[in-house]
C-alpha cells in the first residue's frame, strides 16, 4: 500500500470494480475524455476497471480516502518501460469525492511509487487541455508542460488537444529534500 497525506492507493479489490464501473466508466460522454480506446458497452466484469493482476508494465490501484476509509476513485501507473525507465500515469477520481484535493495527493503518491519503489526515471502525463483539474494536480506535483499534441484526441464527436506534462526522478527527489 502506498501511503498520502489524504489517500491510500491499495490493489483492487473485486467490491470496487462495481463502484468504479457504474460512476466513472457508464459515464460515457466523460469516459470517452479520459480513454483514447472507444467505449463499448460492458458489464462490470468486463469492466477495464476489473483488474486480475498487475503487470511489469501497468500497476493498477484502487484510491481510498484516509479518513473516511471509502473508496474515492482508481489510478495506475501504465506503459512502464524498463529500458528507458518512465511510465504513465492515471487518475480518475470518483464524483463524490472531487474538489477535495485528493488527485493532488494521488498524483503526488503515484510519483513515489513510480520514483522512490519502481526506479524509474521520468513519469508523463497527457490529458485533454481542458481537464484542469488533472492538469493542476500534475503540476502542483511538480509536473512540468512539455507541450500540446493538438487535435490527437477524438471525444465524443470532436477533435481535442492533447497537453503532455513530464516529471523527471532527480526533479521530484531535489523537490522532496527541499521541502
Amino acid at each position: 500500500m502506498i501511503t498520502g497525506g489524504k489517500v491510500l492507493l491499495r490493489p483492487r479489490h473485486d467490491a470496487d470494480v462495481a463502484v468504479l464501473h457504474e460512476n466513472l466508466y457508464e459515464n460515457v460522454a466523460t469516459r470517452a475524455g479520459a480513454d483514447t480506446r472507444p467505449w463499448l458497452p460492458r458489464t462490470p466484469s468486463a469492466s477495464p476497471y476489473a483488474v486480475a493482476e498487475s503487470d511489469e508494465t501497468i500497476a493498477f490501484f484502487s484510491v481510498q480516502e484516509r479518513d473516511s476509509g471509502e473508496l474515492a476513485g482508481a489510478c495506475e501507473l501504465w506503459g512502464v518501460d524498463a529500458q528507458q525507465r518512465s511510465a504513465h500515469l492515471g487518475v480518475a477520481i470518483l464524483p463524490g469525492h472531487r474538489r477535495r484535493g485528493l488527485a493532488t495527493d494521488v498524483v503526488a503518491a503515484l510519483c513515489e511509487y513510480g520514483f522512490a519503489v519502481r526506479g524509474l526515471h521520468r513519469l508523463n502525463v497527457e490529458t485533454l487541455t481542458d481537464n484542469t483539474g488533472m492538469i493542476t494536480a500534475a503540476t502542483r506535483a511538480g509536473f512540468v508542460h512539455e507541450g500540446v499534441r493538438r487535435q490527437t484526441q477524438w471525444v465524443y464527436g470532436d477533435w481535442k488537444d492533447e497537453a503532455v506534462l513530464g516529471l523527471l526522478a532527480a526533479d521530484w527527489f531535489q523537490s522532496r529534500r527541499q521541502a
